[in-house]
């Protein structure tokens, strides 16, 4: 498990959830704000790979997106007929969406700590959330599995520590001259196929499955990174979308995407 950290922001405080809420309402907002642009999400790999599952729960089935961001996922979904509640720690966003969308559930609060009853979900997902709490993945795995009713269903993806920042830790950063200084505060946790197993598992979860995704991010990202192109120019976009093809997974990939069941009798 590999930590990454990014830049301090002074404006943001010390207080670990309010730099999280703080630095997801800048993203959430550069990107413009919620726009109930519902449909792109069957475009995304991970609705790929969940709607098989989902789609064989009987309709009205009760589900969460934990970090669910601009909301397009709770919409989609609910709109599918199984109601999604959507829970994020930007209140600015929750805010707004509750006023574009108001037959729809949205909530503030910390996937932590949800306020949830026991055995309240028949599935939970959450995409690339979990990974941003500096103690680590306990209470927020410890919480969906309390949450989810016995059988429930969880999906998580977290950022890979594929063989590509695997060799970079382990041989370009040594030979490297040493960066300036710069206050810097955690950002994320990067794991294996493994080491998501492995958590999961240690707390009750069946795991089902262990996918690579995000193959062509991944590629935008080394040549952002390591040959300092542009990602938003036309020749970066281009290579990654010639690339992606051709480059194993376990190389480049951005994410893993984790199945896993809570069992039906403990």
């Amino acid at each position: 498990m590999r930590r990454d950290e990014r830049a301090y922001d002074e404006t943001e405080g010390r207080d670990e959830i309010a730099a999280i809420e703080s630095q997801w309402t800048r993203i959430w907002e550069a990107q413009g704000g919620p726009q109930g642009r519902a449909e792109r999400i069957r475009r995304r790999e991970e609705f790929r790979i969940m709607w098989p599952y989902i789609r064989q729960f009987p309709k009205g089935s009760r589900l969460l997106d934990g970090g669910c961001g601009l909301g397009d996922w709770v919409l989609w979904l609910t709109r599918a007929g199984y109601p999604t509640i959507g829970l994020d720690i930007s209140k600015a966003t929750i805010a707004k969406l509750k006023q574009m969308f108001p037959d729809t559930s949205f909530a503030v609060g910390d996937i932590r700590a949800t306020g949830f009853s026991d055995d309240s979900f028949d599935a939970y997902f959450s995409w690339g959330t979990f990974e941003h709490f500096e103690e680590g993945f306990a209470p927020v795995v410890s919480e969906a599995f309390r949450i989810l009713k016995p059988g429930g269903l969880l999906f998580v993806s977290t950022p890979f520590d594929n063989l590509r920042h695997a060799l970079r830790a382990t041989f370009l950063d040594r030979v490297r001259l040493p960066p300036q200084a710069k206050p810097t505060r955690f950002y994320q946790w990067r794991l294996t196929r493994g080491e998501l197993a492995t958590i999961l598992a240690r707390h009750g979860f069946a795991v089902d499955d262990v996918r690579m995704i995000h193959r062509r991010q991944g590629i935008q990202r080394f040549l952002q990174q390591n040959l300092r192109l542009d990602p938003a120019s036309n020749v970066t976009k281009a290579l990654g979308v010639m690339l992606s093809p051709l480059a194993p997974k376990r190389v480049i990939a951005h994410m893993i995407l984790a199945v896993a069941r809570k069992p039906a009798s403990r």
